[in-house]
């Protein structure tokens, strides 16, 4: 960063100060989404240490093949990543997003999780959902992490066909019924030969991850991962 865009965010936080999106005490100048003492409170899950076997991963087993699976935090509607997830999810933050996977992305580097990722594929909105929320939490996470990874972010490979109800209130089977052909992969090229890490927001039965997958192994020669900021208590 320049001197000159230094002084100018500078003027910026002063006129139009950022807040922390847990706790809403005011940030830093080089503090994103989240204030120095909430990351320190942030329930890390810590998967990255053992990547291809944690409780994540089990939830695919026999289901779809991956190599590995990570969620950044532990979410329940209590701890103190509800809000931040609430925030990026439902009040209109793309920027939390984007710095959120920059730091996972900075928090994950030194594991080796990212060593062998071709490209990343951000879970995919319905046009409806897109044009309600004006952004798609995904892909912002997916750009963080690729602005510190360089690894490319693929967008238009995959493609929700359309939206049919919120998976919130749904249990494990509901899940599942509601995303079965849910997705269309318009360009199977695009993600031949890759290992693809798969981001999403929240993680819950795996149902949303799942259904990506199996569409997308249309691909030739295809490997699958899967980041996640938040994995559902269970």
């Amino acid at each position: 960063m320049t001197k000159k865009n230094t002084i100018w965010n500078r003027l910026l936080d002063t006129i139009l100060p950022r807040h922390c999106s847990i706790c809403d005490s005011r940030l830093g100048f080089d503090e994103k989404a989240i204030c120095g003492s909430c990351a320190t409170r942030l329930p890390r899950t810590h998967y990255e240490l053992t990547a291809d076997y944690n409780p994540m991963t089990v939830l695919f087993q026999g289901i779809v093949p991956i190599e590995k699976a990570v969620a950044f935090v532990h979410f329940n509607p209590h701890n103190v990543s509800a809000r931040l997830i609430y925030a990026i999810k439902y009040y209109r933050h793309p920027d939390y997003a984007m710095a959120m996977g920059e730091i996972m992305a900075k928090e994950l580097l030194s594991s080796g999780f990212f060593n062998d990722i071709d490209a990343i594929v951000p879970v995919p909105l319905s046009r409806r959902r897109l044009h309600q929320r004006g952004y798609n939490q995904s892909e912002y996470l997916a750009r963080g992490v690729s602005k510190i990874t360089s690894i490319p972010v693929i967008t238009k490979a995959l493609r929700r066909k359309h939206f049919l109800q919120s998976q919130t209130m749904l249990g494990h089977t509901e899940r599942q019924k509601n995303v079965e052909n849910m997705f269309v992969l318009r360009d199977a090229s695009a993600l031949s030969d890759r290992h693809i890490l798969l981001i999403d927001d929240i993680c819950t039965t795996g149902a949303t991850a799942m259904a990506c997958i199996q569409e997308m192994q249309v691909a030739k020669n295809i490997r699958f991962s899967i980041l996640t900021l938040g994995l559902t208590d269970h």
